[in-house]
């Protein structure tokens, strides 16, 4: 039996009904509109990126998403995986903002009629040039009973996985601890008095001296001059080499060598007045330990943003471990995360550390999306454009100068790569979210930089 037969005679044909056929014509408008769209945003990046001779034979891949439709306007290689450098700061971020609270846990303390016993937190901030109020601090000054300590919830180590470690000796590469104090950097300092002349500042021994005053091994090249003044630390221990150099006034910051918590221990007592004891095995007590707040998460984490702190995006991962699993080791409180709450993620990623000094770090375009909505839903761009560097500050300082507070975006730079990832507003108000890794490139960064802008600032005024 023919189907068709038994329909009645005047039944209308799907193809003649006037709402079928406005669908039709919406569904092929939107699909014309997409494809323009796509069409329009890789003739624009192939004419100011990819015949850029920079980026010619790099590896690029491009995601521009637009969240009120809940639509990719332009994918490049998007699925596919790039280093993201300090890109990955966003994950770290995240997981700050989701686990954090409102204010940095600085240490955790329980104690009896005799003693005070503290359980280190990861918190970076103690004794930091950043901030001028150390709640922690006040607490160990006030306290009149013997103070102990352990590091029993440290489970991980001091340079992250992939880190390169000849760079052991810069600023951008301190050791991670479950106690971090100074920013576990050493500040020298070598200054020329004032008011000599020219001819007798050449006889003139420039002073020295390190912030914190340091009981360490401190050595000087004796007779030699540099243009520039420079410290060398040993790598494997505490021992600085001193080379003066000719300038007034010289500052330089050196990572010391953390030794667990040992080396902060050394460092604490005359600032707090006491010795603290160092307790090797974890602690077995029978009451609730206490948390002392030390500064706003938000502070610190516009900080570790604007500037692309290394030390800061790592300790976030340790206090937001030490938070959710009672423990600081940022493999597992990684694996848990993808796990939960980045679980919808497109591709997973292979995420290793928490500021993206490690080239074992391998992200998509669009997982930056994909984070960066979630970040948007859960947090609001209130408070993330607070914590994202704008044009013409922090990392983006010389960049997107032209108009202010339309682009959010984090960098990333390792050699031979270049990454942003961020919030872009059109002309028309429009928000969209936009992930731009590069790999592989011989060229300037600084060149490429400024193509990725002249890329989103034409998607800027077109949409």
């Amino acid at each position: 039996m023919n189907n068709r037969s038994s329909l009645p005679v005047n039944y209308p044909s799907i193809t003649n009904n006037p709402v079928f056929k406005s669908f039709l014509l919406f569904a092929f408008s939107f699909l014309l509109f997409s494809c323009s769209t796509q069409r329009q945003i890789n003739k624009s990046a192939s004419a100011v990126l990819f015949q850029d001779s920079t980026v010619q034979h790099a590896h690029v891949g491009i995601s521009v998403f637009d969240p009120s439709a809940n639509k990719y306007l332009y994918s490049h290689n998007a699925k596919k995986y790039f280093v993201p450098a300090s890109n990955t700061k966003l994950f770290s971020c995240y997981a700050a903002l989701k686990y954090l609270g409102d204010s940095l846990p600085g240490i955790k303390y329980w104690e009896n009629d005799t003693a005070v016993y503290l359980m280190a937190t990861g918190d970076p901030s103690l004794l930091h040039t950043d901030f001028k109020k150390n709640p922690v601090i006040d607490f160990l000054q006030r306290t009149k009973k013997p103070v102990y300590i352990t590091d029993g919830n440290w489970k991980e180590t001091a340079l992250g996985a992939g880190w390169s470690w000849n760079d052991y000796n810069e600023n951008y590469m301190a050791e991670r601890s479950a106690l971090p104090v100074y920013g576990n950097m050493i500040h020298w300092v070598q200054e020329i008095a004032e008011g000599v002349s020219n001819e007798a500042q050449e006889d003139q021994t420039p002073s020295v001296y390190s912030i914190p005053e340091i009981n360490w091994k401190v050595r000087f090249n004796a007779g030699i001059m540099r243009k520039a003044f420079f410290v060398q630390r040993n790598r494997d221990e505490n021992v600085f080499m001193i080379t003066e150099g000719k300038e007034k006034k010289k500052e330089q910051d050196v990572p010391f060598i953390t030794h667990g918590i040992q080396s902060a221990l050394e460092l604490l007592p005359d600032t707090i007045g006491k010795q603290i004891t160092y307790l090797p095995e974890p602690l077995k007590t029978p009451g609730r330990f206490t948390t002392i707040y030390s500064q706003p998460t938000d502070s610190l984490l516009q900080s570790m943003m604007y500037r692309s702190d290394n030390f800061y995006a790592e300790q976030s991962l340790m206090m937001v471990s030490q938070v959710k699993l009672g423990e600081m080791n940022d493999g597992k409180l990684i694996d848990t995360l993808l796990k939960t709450d980045l679980r919808d993620l497109p591709q997973k990623p292979r995420w290793v550390d928490g500021s993206g000094l490690s080239r074992y770090n391998l992200f998509t375009p669009n997982d930056f999306v994909a984070l960066l909505q979630k970040m948007q839903r859960e947090f609001g761009m209130k408070r993330l454009q607070v914590i994202l560097p704008t044009g013409g500050r922090g990392t983006l300082g010389n960049l997107y100068k032209q108009d202010s507070n339309y682009i959010f975006a984090k960098t990333g730079t390792l050699s031979g790569v270049v990454a942003l990832s961020g919030y872009l507003y059109t002309k028309k108000n429009k928000l969209l979210l936009f992930s731009v890794l590069i790999n592989n490139h011989t060229g300037s960064a600084g060149i490429i930089r400024r193509s990725v802008e002249s890329f989103l600032t034409g998607i800027r005024n077109r949409y």
